[in-house]
């Protein structure tokens, strides 16, 4: 490949998004829309990338990873005025200039290297990615001649009867010889129905110049799906859903129902690893092999080690060791950090604590800023009362420490190695080891008070 930039197109307001933010700010499977056509550039090889930006520009510039230039289209005039903008970008450039656009977000690395290879093999002065489509209304046509060399791109406004019949269309992404498309860009003109600078009309002047231009057709015409209002936000999404999970079986994931399976760009999954319908995969999340994701459960930058399951039920920002069991309907929040061989079982919310290896919360319990060790059992009911209503302390209950049901523990407070609680005790004082804490009133029975 010779020397090669990128300009992306990401200026405009996007008006039939109704929306108050950047049209490619919204997001596709957690991502925003721009950053997927920026990997995509470097996944093809090209690092050198300047996006245009207008409409709110500074939080499109704010949203742009470190080395990705901003380059400011003040007015919007058309795409052609967009990429004039970026010249002191690219006037020096002696190689390819990568025109793509930031609201499609579909586009791959290997589209781009193939429009590229195709590009250099031709000797074109400005190679157009297309694709074929059975309804072409709304895109641009690609004119060409007996060849099949390209001889211009009409817009659908400006198109004729028999021009609106070729089902070839314009992506609106290029691969242009940068000293051509410079020659060419000082003759645009308005002289069209949107009295706007298009790109498209460079084609028709690098001929007048005796440079010939051709297409590459994508061999997947999704790849240049563009996002203009949020029914086709929707439409990008299950097809960036669809790769994903495709992504993830063909690596060995078992998805009962990959259509009602969310996953985020960035998850990564074991293999033989079992996802069930409803599941949400959100973030860095990272489960390892054999696992069970039970239906609707809900995973947001979890690491999952091996053969753990987890049945209906949240984790936020937390780890969970292998073999271990979580739910039904567990909630363990940002901050945890939960062992091998543990139970974390129904109706048990975890906040800012460590189970250790072998511990057990079999149900009904709330463990919050707390250390539990080995092989401690709690008891249905347990509560770690964490928070006076000034401040939040811990709670650490020592290994083989055994905490009956419905017991208080008011942090901060330890109950030392292989303690037992009585069940229904509320513990203020540290429990020394190998002992039996009992906190709570004597019984008494009032025989025959309900006759008096």
């Amino acid at each position: 490949m010779n020397e090669s930039k990128t300009i992306i197109l990401a200026a405009g307001q996007g008006t039939r998004m109704r929306s108050q933010k950047s049209k490619v700010l919204h997001q596709v499977c957690e991502k925003n829309i721009l950053d997927y056509v920026i990997d995509a550039s470097k996944g093809s090889g090209i690092d050198a990338i300047a996006v245009i930006v207008g409409y709110q520009a500074e939080e499109v510039e704010k949203s742009l990873c470190p080395g990705i230039a901003a380059i400011l289209q003040k007015e919007q005039l058309g795409t052609g005025h967009a990429v004039l903008q970026a010249l002191p970008f690219f006037k020096e450039l002696k190689g390819n200039l990568i025109v793509l656009v930031g609201d499609a977000p579909l586009i791959r690395p290997e589209t781009i290297k193939g429009l590229v290879t195709e590009h250099e093999a031709r000797g074109h002065g400005a190679t157009v990615l297309s694709a074929e489509f059975q309804d072409p209304t709304g895109y641009g046509r690609m004119v060409k001649n007996y060849k099949g060399e390209l001889l211009k791109i009409v817009e659908e406004g400006d198109a004729t009867v028999e021009e609106k019949k070729i089902r070839e269309i314009n992506s609106g992404m290029y691969c242009f010889d940068a000293q051509t498309l410079i020659r060419s860009l000082q003759e645009l003109n308005t002289n069209n129905t949107q009295g706007e600078y298009y790109l498209t009309d460079v084609i028709e002047i690098m001929g007048k110049l005796g440079k010939t231009t051709g297409t590459y057709v994508t061999p997947d015409y999704e790849d240049i799906k563009a996002i203009n209002s949020k029914v086709q936000l929707s439409e990008v999404t299950a097809i960036m859903r669809k790769r994903i999970n495709t992504k993830l079986m063909d690596n060995g994931v078992v998805m009962i129902d990959p259509a009602a399976t969310y996953i985020s760009n960035e998850v990564m999954v074991g293999q033989d690893s079992t996802l069930y319908p409803g599941v949400i995969l959100e973030g860095k999340t990272v489960i390892g092999k054999d696992c069970l994701i039970g239906a609707n459960s809900r995973l947001v930058n979890a690491i999952i080690g091996n053969q753990v399951t987890i049945r209906n039920s949240t984790i936020l920002d937390s780890s969970v060791d292998d073999n271990t069991s979580v739910g039904p309907y567990a909630y363990i929040r940002p901050g945890s950090r939960i062992g091998k061989h543990c139970k974390v079982g129904d109706f048990v919310e975890v906040k800012n604590s460590t189970m250790a290896d072998g511990a057990k919360a079999a149900h009904l319990t709330y463990i919050g800023d707390g250390d539990v060790g080995e092989n401690v059992n709690l008891g249905c009911g347990t509560v770690f009362v964490n928070y006076d209503g000034k401040k939040k302390d811990r709670t650490v209950v020592e290994k083989n420490a055994f905490i009956g049901c419905n017991t208080n523990l008011i942090a901060p407070v330890t109950v030392k190695e292989g303690s037992y609680i009585a069940a229904g005790s509320t513990i203020t004082d540290d429990v020394p080891e190998d002992s039996l804490a009992i906190a709570r009133a004597r019984q008494v029975n009032k025989v025959g008070y309900l006759k008096k």
